[in-house]
Formats: C-alpha cells, sequence, structure tokens
C-alpha cells in the first residue's frame, strides 16, 4: 500500500502550538488534549507510522493485512468511536524474549496494532509538549537527535580534556519506572483527566508471556506498579520524561560544576565525562537513582579514564557522520578506539560541546 509519511499540515501545525506554548511558559499545564486524540487526520497518521513500522501482531493475532482486507476505513472508523466514547480498553501486551548483542535475553512488549495505533496518536499530541522540557544531554528517542549526535557530543567532550569516564546504564530500567512517580511527573504538565486515564490503561495493562510448560500467562495488571513496557509506542516517550528528573536535578544542583563533569544521556545508558572527578559523579548518581526508585547496573558502570586521549564506549553502536577531527568512535556493530587530537584552549571549543546551558 502506498502511503506518504510526511506529516500532515495539519498535524504539525497542531504540534507546533503545542511546542511553542510548552517551551514560551514552562509551568503551563494542558487541559484539553484529548479531542486532538480523536481527530481523524491524527488517528489515520498514526495508523500510517504504525504500518510502515510494521511489526508483528499482539494477543489478537490480528496483522496489518488482516485489517486492510477486512476495510481499513471501517476499522479506523470503529477505533475512533471507542476512543471518542471513552470505551477503549487496551489489550494485554504479549511479551517475547529477544537476543542482546552481548548475549542473554532482553524482553520486548508487543502491543496489538489498534493499541499501537492509539498509542502512536497520543504520541503525536504529547511528544511535542514533553520535548519543550526535555535536557539538552538526552539524545535517545527524540526528533532530529540520533546516537550519531550523541558520539560527536562525547568525542567533542573528550577533546576538550573530558577524559576521566565512567559508562553506565541503568538496570531493567524500562520495567522498574514507578507508576505513581512517572503520573506526577506526567502531570506536571498534564491535567486533562481523559488523557491520564488513557496512560494509566496502558501502564496497568497485564502481559501475556509463555512459562516453561509452553502455556501463557497473564501477568502485572492493575496491581502492577512500576513498568513500561518496551516495545510499546509510548515507553520511549515515559522513560525519556521520567529520566529528565535526574537529568534537572543534576543542572539544578550544580553537579556539571562541582565534578567538572558532563553527562551525555541516550534512553537508560549515559556516559560522565569529567575534568578529574567521575568516580564522585558516579556515586552521587547512584544516590539520586535510589531515591528515583531506579538501580544503576554494577555489572556494566565502568570507568574508562582515557590514557593516550581514547575512549571505548560498549553502547554506541552506530556509525556517526565523518568528524571534522579524529577518527569515528565507533564502526558499524564494533566500537574501536577514538584518538583525540590535542586538548584546546575553552575558548576554541567546537559549537558540539557547547550544549550544555541551562534548561529553560
Amino acid at each position: 500500500m502506498a502511503m506518504s509519511l510526511q506529516t500532515p499540515e495539519s498535524i504539525r501545525r497542531l504540534q507546533r502550538k503545542l511546542y511553542l506554548k510548552a517551551k514560551a511558559e514552562p509551568a503551563f499545564r494542558f487541559y484539553l488534549l484529548y479531542d486532538k486524540i480523536c481527530r481523524e487526520d491524527v488517528l489515520r497518521h498514526a495508523y500510517d507510522l504504525a504500518r510502515a513500522n510494521r511489526g508483528a501482531a499482539g494477543v489478537d493475532g490480528i496483522s496489518f493485512a488482516a485489517i486492510e482486507a477486512a476495510g481499513l476505513e471501517e476499522w479506523l472508523g470503529g477505533l475512533r468511536k471507542d476512543v471518542v466514547a471513552k470505551t477503549y480498553r487496551p489489550e494485554p501486551v504479549r511479551r517475547v524474549m529477544i537476543p542482546k548483542p552481548g548475549g542473554g535475553e532482553r524482553p520486548l512488549g508487543i502491543p496489538t496494532i489498534r493499541d499501537r495505533v492509539v498509542q502512536t496518536a497520543a504520541k503525536l499530541v504529547l511528544e511535542p509538549i514533553f520535548e519543550a522540557d526535555l535536557d539538552p544531554a538526552a539524545y535517545g528517542y527524540r526528533p532530529r537527535r540520533s546516537g550519531a549526535d550523541a558520539i560527536k557530543e562525547v568525542h567533542a567532550l573528550l577533546c576538550h580534556g573530558y577524559t576521566d569516564v565512567v559508562d553506565a546504564d541503568l538496570s531493567k530500567y524500562f520495567d522498574t519506572i514507578p507508576h505513581q512517580d512517572l503520573m506526577r511527573s506526567v502531570a506536571r504538565r498534564i491535567v486533562d483527566r481523559h488523557v491520564l486515564r488513557l496512560i494509566k490503561l496502558w501502564l496497568k495493562a497485564p502481559v501475556e508471556e509463555g512459562g516453561d510448560d509452553g502455556k501463557r500467562r497473564l501477568t502485572g495488571g492493575k496491581n502492577s506498579t512500576c513498568g513500561t513496557p518496551q516495545g510499546g509506542v509510548v515507553s520511549p516517550l515515559l522513560a525519556n520524561l521520567y529520566m529528565n528528573r535526574f537529568l534537572k536535578h543534576w543542572r539544578a544542583t550544580g553537579r556539571g560544576d562541582a565534578y567538572q563533569a558532563r553527562i551525555v544521556s541516550y534512553a537508560d545508558d549515559f556516559v560522565i565525562l569529567s575534568r578529574k572527578s567521575a568516580a564522585e559523579a558516579l556515586a552521587w548518581t547512584r544516590q539520586v537513582m535510589t531515591r528515583l526508585g531506579l538501580t544503576l547496573n554494577e555489572a556494566k558502570d565502568r570507568g574508562s579514564g582515557c590514557p593516550a586521549r581514547s575512549l571505548r564506549l560498549s553502547w554506541l553502536l552506530l556509525r556517526p557522520a565523518p568528524l571534522s577531527q579524529g577518527r569515528p568512535l565507533v564502526s558499524r556493530g564494533k566500537p574501536v578506539e577514538e584518538e583525540c587530537p590535542p586538548a584546546q584552549s575553552q575558548g576554541q571549543r567546537s559549537a558540539g560541546a557547547g550544549q550544555h546551558g541551562c534548561m529553560a
């Protein structure tokens, strides 16, 4: 089926207004958003985006091909009717285990196509609002940002003397985000009770997974208190929003100056780059993460003190655009060492290393 994934102008105008309002008024709380999620153009574009991402069927076994064979317009009309009437309820999330590059497995949640479309519609409306608040140190799952941009920032900081480095990540981050605290972060901007209800429904959706006996079982549900399943369309957005609490606290308490350090974050992975105090910054970070209900992965948190001005990062596995100096930090799928040129004076810092101003 031929389709254009360019965002329709009507949706772009909506997103632009929401972003500019949120950026201009950091304390403003949005109270009329549910009707935007229900719009025909928003739901249709959400379907197109979900269709382009393909993906397997959820617990109901209904595929994109089956939807279109039965009649897409009728399917979209029925979905919109349920969302408008507020009778829409998400189905359980099908959980599968997928291999990790370094060995082992990680869980992946697969919502039904119906749920993926409504989540995408919500993301189209909510993302511009939350994007206005996200810290510039965050690069994962954001519009017009990528792993390559994170690599360039790490490279620039390394080459300007931030060579005492800790490479860290959060243990089972998507599975351990506390629902109550997450919803407080959402409610800081969103007070539309119908939107808040939607998000709670997705957070409380049961998870269907297979047991050793081959039978499928439901876990989680209404009694669950933490976790936003990986694979859900809104999960990266919510994960970024919760991680933003840590990044904002880092800035608000002046940790960058105290430790002569900078952070580069990509979802639940992050690097602390310091001139001499990375270990102290990591200890402070561990305490703050504990207060947020999160846990650093002690098996992965490691110092990469940078003798001979080189660094090996295991989580940046993308090929960046060519850098003006030195070799790329990584090759495709395999980290390599980066040799930095001699450090420049503070007045000669590249634009890429100057993105650490305070948030509005």
